[in-house]
This record gives structure tokens, C-alpha cells and sequence, in this order.
């Protein structure tokens, strides 16, 4: 988890860092996601600029409310809570997923919208079961997966996921997520998306590989993707300078742009 300290207002619980802002900066996790894989984004932006992450309720929610819609639905209500006017939304895995759902529903709502290593076109992750759940070897290799270098895979998180599918309830929550997400296939309704996307890829992606980013560019008429060397799922953690330098460059134009400046 990361070493910034968590808000808890209502049922929510959340990140809020850095000054206010007109367009805060909200992300969107994965499913297997923490906090922590944002930690260098958070510390390179949060100096000038509002971060804020709810920690989404996937192993909180009843069972009966798992999946996107519900996800979905408490997102929604969540930048209601805060009091949000518009944003700069960023996901990354299912939470690229999820902020384009609500990208679609809300689209008054974004400043901007940011994907990297997104589900809703096509993913090859843990699936819809989970064999050999009780074999920390398998596990490891599955994590190592999200990543170009093999040795990103801390411990930390390897044990994490571990957790996460030894623990029936939770991994029947993730099941009934992925399962979620392969209905909700977006590539029907991209067109109707107009705001400036910006979408960061590693080009070693295993789980949605470069040329599911080339097809987010090709169905997403204002949109740019940046495809990055030896990189897998998870960019903004395993080419942190890069990305961060990326996605300031797209802020900073996206918020010229609106002011006319040169």
C-alpha cells in the first residue's frame, strides 16, 4: 500500500493529495491493483497538482453488486460525493475499463481520459478460474506476467494475490469482475467518445497487448498513444519517467489548449 495516507468520508475510502486544483487528477485502479502502483505518478504530480484515487470496494461490495455496474454506479457517486465539476480521469488494467464506462455515461464530466494497459477491448489475464490456487509458485509467475522485467514482482505483491485468491469470498469477487468485464466489451461505443484520450502502452504487454492500444487509437477519434520499449501492463510503474513525462505533457496540453495559450 502506499506510504501516503488514506481519507475515509462516508463509505468511502481515498486518496486525496496535493493542492487544489480546477481539474483534479482522479485514477482508477486494477482489479489485483493497489495504491502503491501509482506511488511515483502521485509523488511526481502531487507537488501542483490535485491526486485523488477512491479505493475501489471490489472485495467490500456484496456479492450480489459485483461487477462493473456496480463499480460503476459507486465511481459515480464518489465524484458526486467530492464535489467534482471535471476531471482528468486515468485507469489503468480494469480501472482503464472502468473510466471509459464512465467516460461514456458522464462525458461532460472529463477534462481528459487516460488508459494504460486497459481492458474492454480484449485482455488475457488470470481468466474466469483460478487453477492450482494454492500454489505460490504459479501465482508468482502469474505476477511476474504484468511485467517486461520479471523482477518488478515484489514479494509484496506476490503475496497480495495470493491472499486474494486463497480467500474464497475474494475469489469469487474476482471471478465474478473478470466475468464482468468480458460483457462488457466497449468497442461498439467508442465512437461516441469525443474528449482528448491520451493511451500509454507497453509494448511487451502480455495481458492487453500493444495492438489492443493501436485499436483503442483507431476506434477513439481524439486520441494519441505512446507505445513504450520493454514495458508490460502496468507503465506507470515500471517506466515511471517516461510515463510521468508523457502524461504532463498531454495535461499541459489539453488544459493550454482550453485557455489559448501559445
Amino acid at each position: 500500500m502506499t506510504e501516503h495516507e488514506l481519507k475515509v468520508s462516508g463509505e468511502y475510502t481515498y486518496l486525496d493529495i496535493g493542492p487544489r486544483s480546477e481539474f483534479p487528477l482522479v485514477l482508477l485502479h486494477g482489479l489485483f491493483g493497489t495504491a502503491s502502483n501509482f506511488d511515483a505518478l502521485i509523488n511526481h504530480f502531487s507537488g501542483n497538482r490535485r491526486i485523488v484515487m477512491p479505493i475501489l470496494p471490489i472485495f467490500e461490495m456484496s456479492i450480489r453488486k459485483v461487477s462493473l455496474s456496480g463499480l460503476l454506479e459507486y465511481i459515480e457517486a464518489f465524484i458526486l460525493h467530492m464535489s467534482f465539476k471535471k476531471v482528468h480521469l486515468l485507469g489503468n488494467s480494469l480501472g482503464g475499463h472502468l473510466a471509459i464506462i464512465y467516460s461514456l455515461d458522464n462525458q461532460s464530466m472529463i477534462k481528459s481520459l487516460t488508459l494504460t494497459g486497459s481492458s474492454g477491448l480484449y485482455e488475457s489475464a488470470f481468466g474466469t478460474s483460478f487453477p492450482k490456487r494454492e500454489d505460490y509458485e504459479f501465482i508468482r509467475k502469474k505476477v511476474q506476467l504484468t511485467f517486461y522485467d520479471p523482477n518488478m514482482a515484489t514479494k509484496e505483491m506476490v503475496d497480495e494475490v495470493f491472499g486474494i485468491v486463497n480467500d474464497r469470498m475474494k475469489g469469487i469477487r474476482v471471478i465474478k469482475t473478470a466475468k464482468s468485464a468480458i460483457r462488457h466489451n466497449v468497442e461498439n461505443r467508442l465512437h461516441e467518445l469525443n474528449v482528448p484520450c491520451l493511451l500509454v502502452w507497453g509494448k511487451q504487454d502480455t495481458i492487453t497487448p500493444a495492438f489492443v492500444g493501436e485499436k483503442f487509437r483507431d476506434l477513439l477519434s481524439n486520441s494519441k498513444l505512446e507505445i513504450l520499449e520493454e514495458c508490460g501492463h502496468a507503465p506507470m510503474l515500471e517506466k515511471a519517467s517516461s510515463f510521468n513525462r508523457i502524461l504532463e505533457e498531454f495535461l499541459h496540453d489539453v488544459e493550454k489548449e482550453e485557455t489559448g495559450e501559445e
